[in-house]
């Protein structure tokens, strides 16, 4: 079955065991939101820090898919075909 990767920053990755890439299964288009869920059901903490409480994505996290970051298209209804690329960029708030 034909896969959908979700790429992880380095900050992020503790909370997914370790791992760089999480892929999720993908007989056709799904939406960045079924994906997150997918992809974080083994992982809560990771769930809850790209996530708040109504499922929207937190401030500092950005989706990109295929280079497009989803605010700027469907938000998390921006549909996802296997294939194409997802990364997770947590912006790192400082001063």
């Amino acid at each position: 079955m034909p896969e959908i990767s979700v790429v992880l920053p380095s900050i992020l990755q503790p909370l997914a065991g370790g791992q760089s890439v999480l892929t999720a299964p993908a007989d056709g288009p799904v939406t960045v939101a079924k994906l997150l869920d997918s992809v974080t059901a083994d992982f809560a903490v990771l769930a809850r820090r790209l996530r708040d409480e109504t499922g929207a994505l937190r401030r500092f996290v950005n989706v990109y898919v295929d280079g497009d970051e989803v605010r700027r298209l469907q938000g998390l209804d921006t549909e996802v075909a296997p294939g194409q690329e997802v990364l997770v960029i947590q912006s790192v708030a400082g001063g």
